[in-house]
């Protein structure tokens, strides 16, 4: 298994007219949503997309929230 990631995430159930299947959120990162017709598969995207959401933050030079910091992060 890969590297822990200590971030939050919030998971719900999609309705039908949603398409089904399970959302999740990471509180700490606004823009970095996924989801999975299983909650298995939507933590491992979720996973997926966090790694993503870093990654493009890092490029980009700008900050990285700190876990739990409801999307601030350090000046």
């Amino acid at each position: 298994m890969g590297k822990r990631i200590d971030y939050p995430f919030e998971i719900r159930p999609l309705s039908a007219e949603e398409g089904g299947g399970f959302l999740i959120s990471c509180p700490d990162f606004s823009e970095c949503l996924s989801d999975g017709e299983t909650v298995e598969e939507a933590l491992t995207n979720g996973k997926d997309a966090l790694k993503s959401t870093i990654a493009a933050l890092k490029a980009k030079e700008l900050p990285i929230p700190a876990p739990n910091s409801g999307g601030r992060h350090a000046a």
